[in-house]
């Protein structure tokens, strides 16, 4: 089977790979769907932690079974999307519900190969069911679920301000869900094309500085924080986007350490804390508010190409010239 390789930062090759063999408590699916995400992009550019090479990228797949157990819910034939957070469900964090952070976590396309390929087998606790969505919806699922996880650990108040740092397709995501939890919604990026987008598809409030949030705010900054860049410079700064008693979540991931003075950050009795994945609980929300029309993920998908394009095409995705906010591969 045709395979995307990155061997090497900066670095793509196709290869041919035998097809995975069937096995009792794994799926195969057929890849139809592949969204391109953040990491990804951090991936191939040499930034992402956790990360070995060479290695199959991709985890935002959609497809359709074509090889299961008969004794599961699902059956040949499905259309499915995943979830790409393959866990051990005897640690600590999975006895509490918590697979997302399973202590032994696999995540397909960065600890382990992913997606790039037109077969692919996970377990079958993984699978999710397509309820009737397009596979275009299906692969964005995961990204939205990151963001409804987000959401839920900022257990944010009707009416409370929110900050979100990053106006990408994880922030975006974010957004929407911040935005059906009842919050007002203050979008802080330096890309005005991406802040056009949440003006004029969520019509939430956009900056692009910290002086423009104190203006919004009487001064009190934001009693919710939210990272949605990876950017160090970025998170770093996030800290003094706080309200005194205010929250701070890490959704972005970066490789260096952050530093914040801790005086300012003891004054204001503030909370931090890391949201990381999602959960199956997650991805049901998501889907639910697809299937509810509260959400229409299709909007975000700026690029569609074919798998045997994405070699060439990816690169261009890096530059903020692209005007890239989903890039869609289609097999």
């Amino acid at each position: 089977m045709k395979t995307l390789v990155c061997a090497a930062p900066g670095h793509f090759e196709y290869t041919n790979r035998e097809a995975p063999k069937p096995s009792k408590d794994h799926a195969i699916i057929r890849v139809t769907r592949i969204g391109i995400c953040g990491t990804d992009l951090h991936a191939f550019e040499g930034t992402q932690p956790y990360f070995n090479y060479p290695r199959v990228l991709g985890h935002e797949l959609a497809g359709e079974i074509v090889d299961i157990n008969d004794s599961t819910d699902f059956k040949k034939g499905d259309i499915v999307t995943i979830m790409p957070y393959f866990y051990c469900g005897k640690c600590i964090a999975c006895r509490n519900g918590k697979t997302n952070c399973c202590t032994d976590l696999k995540v397909a396309g960065v600890h382990i190969d992913g997606g790039f390929c037109e077969y692919y087998s996970v377990p079958v606790y993984s699978l999710i069911q397509g309820r009737g969505l397009s596979t275009e919806e299906l692969a964005l699922t995961e990204p939205l679920a990151v963001g409804a996880h987000g959401i839920a650990r900022a257990d944010i108040k009707p009416g409370e301000n929110i900050l979100i740092v990053g106006a990408g397709p994880i922030g975006l995501g974010l957004m929407e869900f911040a935005k059906l939890n009842g919050a007002t919604v203050i979008a802080m990026d330096t890309n005005e094309t991406r802040l056009s987008i949440c003006r004029e598809h969520l019509g939430v409030r956009s900056i692009r500085s910290e002086e423009e949030l104190k203006e919004l705010t009487n001064g009190e900054m934001a009693p919710v924080v939210i990272d949605a860049t990876g950017n160090l410079k970025a998170i770093n700064n996030g800290f003094r986007h706080m309200s005194h008693g205010g929250k701070y979540i890490l959704v972005g991931l970066q490789k260096e350490n952050i530093q914040f003075s801790h005086p300012e950050f003891h004054k204001r009795e503030g909370s931090l804390m890391s949201s990381r994945n999602a959960t199956k609980k997650d991805f049901e929300h998501v889907l639910d508010a697809i299937s509810a029309k509260k959400i229409n993920p299709l909007k975000y998908i700026t690029h569609r190409v074919h798998f045997s394009e994405v070699k060439d095409d990816f690169p261009s995705w890096l530059k903020p010239q692209s005007n890239v906010i989903k890039a869609m591969v289609y097999l």
